[in-house]
């Protein structure tokens, strides 16, 4: 299984799955977007991962400066925080059976794929 967290409108992302398109692999590709995470797929992804919520968010946004930056939630409001707003959250992420990268630079999928 090979999936990626899509966004078509972003430039990293499109990167990515380009990447993945010219390897010869189709992933499945979600648009979380527009198909929400669950708070199990999140947290499952971040254990993938190895990391915790708040190291996969796009802090540059505006809504997180103008309602979350500075203020100190535990992982499971975190979770709950990107599952609200999903443009907060860092792009693409790629998951394997076993483990999940932030693909930016779309090379870093070597250590996956």
């Amino acid at each position: 299984m090979l999936k990626i967290y899509h966004n078509p409108r972003c430039s990293k992302s499109r990167a990515g799955l380009k990447y993945l398109q010219d390897k010869g692999l189709e992933p499945e590709i979600r648009l979380y977007l527009k198909e929400e995470y669950t708070e199990a797929e999140l947290a499952d992804v971040l254990m993938r991962m190895a990391k915790k919520p708040v190291e996969i968010i796009r802090t540059h946004e505006k809504i997180y400066k103008t309602d979350f930056k500075g203020k100190n939630f535990n992982d499971d409001e975190w979770i709950k925080i990107l599952i609200e707003f999903p443009n907060l959250i860092q792009r693409p992420i790629v998951v394997n059976d076993h483990r999940a990268i932030f693909a930016v630079p779309a090379e870093t999928m070597e250590e996956i794929l």
